[in-house]
C-alpha cells in the first residue's frame, strides 16, 4: 500500500464524498456537499492515489469561530491516524488563517479521539430542528 497524500481544499466530488460516506456512516452523502465546501474555511481530503479514504471539513462563523464536522475515513483505513493528521491540518490551517477557537462537536465515544487531537471538553447545548 502506498503513502496516504492530505490535500488541503481539493474539493472531492459528489460521487467521491458519497462513496466515503457509505463506506465510513453506511448510508448515502444525501445531498450535494458543493455549497458547504464552497462556504467552508477549508476542508482536508487524505487520499490513496486518487481513492478519498477520509476527510474534515472546517467550518467556521467569518470571525474566529472555526468548527470540526464530518470526520470520517474509510473502516479499511482505520487505525493509521488518518482522522488524527486530518484533523491536525485542519487546526493548522485555521491557526494560519488568525482562527482563535476550533470547536468540535462529539458523541461521548468519540471523546478519547478528540482529546489526543487536542481538544477539551466543554460544556455546549445542541437543539434537534
Amino acid at each position: 500500500m502506498g503513502a496516504i497524500d492530505y490535500r488541503i481544499a481539493p474539493f472531492p466530488s459528489d460521487l467521491e464524498l458519497d462513496w466515503l460516506w457509505q463506506a465510513a456512516w453506511g448510508g448515502p452523502l444525501g445531498r450535494s456537499y458543493q455549497p458547504v465546501l464552497e462556504r467552508s474555511l477549508t476542508h482536508v481530503g487524505a487520499y490513496l492515489g486518487d481513492r478519498l479514504v477520509g476527510f474534515v471539513n472546517l467550518a467556521w462563523d467569518g470571525g474566529i469561530h472555526a468548527f470540526i464536522l464530518d470526520t470520517c475515513t474509510d473502516p479499511e483505513f482505520r487505525r493509521r491516524g488518518i482522522a488524527r493528521e486530518l484533523v491536525r491540518q485542519a487546526v493548522a490551517v485555521a491557526r494560519d488563517r488568525g482562527i482563535e477557537w476550533v470547536h468540535v462537536d462529539y458523541e461521548p465515544a468519540l471523546e478519547p479521539f478528540y482529546r489526543t487531537c487536542g481538544f477539551r471538553q466543554s460544556a455546549a447545548g445542541v437543539m434537534r430542528l
